[in-house]
């Protein structure tokens, strides 16, 4: 049976405690830390880099994912390895090299992600499916928490592990990112996705623990029926 990844972004949560947030996920139950790091070019928002990316890293056990979403990811990918992020992930967007780009992620010793905005289309991904260990698909167009949830990018999911799975990518995990809730989680896992990255739904709620029960239930009542 699959095991279902819940990776809390933390966004949302006090910048200037992002380690000590990310270690009360940890005890809530999350499997993963969502870490979005901005730029301010590739979307409009600034976030953190990769000092305070060790520091989470340091504070947690389990696996952190620093999503890249930035315009010259190649100048960070050692920073943010040496950090001890456990996969770092890059925009398909604004490379010309993604073969490279993602070899270079796996020579740093992270494991690497390769991100699909909502309108990117995913025949790329063939060519590259035995370098990706994941594919972070957005249901929202990156930049801001609290974006409406794109249904019509569920499509993508199963097209998504049909090209894995036929091009040497089939070990690789699937994650979807963007207005992820309980209501609409058991439907993402039904159609192939291993990894849930919810940000306002876990970090905004009174209890975040309870939200993250509320999404593990679902995904136990959805890998039953399968």
């Amino acid at each position: 049976m699959r095991k279902i990844i819940i990776a809390p972004s933390i966004l949302g949560c006090d910048q200037g405690q992002l380690a000590m947030e990310a270690l009360k996920l940890q005890n809530a139950g999350a499997d993963m830390i969502h870490l979005d790091v901005m730029d301010g070019v590739f979307v409009p928002v600034l976030t953190v880099g990769a000092d305070i990316a060790a520091c989470i890293a340091r504070k947690v056990d389990i696996p952190v994912d620093a999503h890249l979403m930035v315009d010259k990811p190649a100048a960070l990918i050692d920073s943010f390895a040496a950090a001890g992020c456990r996969y770092i992930t890059v925009h398909v967007e604004v490379t010309s090299h993604l073969d490279r780009l993602l070899q270079r992620i796996r020579e740093s010793g992270a494991g690497a992600g390769v991100a699909i905005n909502p309108a990117t289309p995913i025949d790329f991904l063939q060519w590259v499916a035995p370098a990706v260990d994941l594919v972070l698909i957005m249901t929202v167009n990156p930049g801001y928490g609290g974006q409406k949830h794109l249904e019509y990018v569920h499509s993508k999911i199963p097209a998504i592990r049909r090209i894995l799975d036929d091009s040497g990518g089939e070990k690789a995990l699937i994650s979807i990112d963007g207005g992820v809730t309980d209501s609409n989680a058991g439907r993402l896992i039904s159609l192939g996705v291993d990894i849930l990255v919810s940000g306002s739904f876990i970090t905004g709620a009174d209890d975040p623990a309870e939200a993250i029960q509320r999404l593990r239930k679902v995904s136990m009542i959805s890998l039953d029926g399968e």
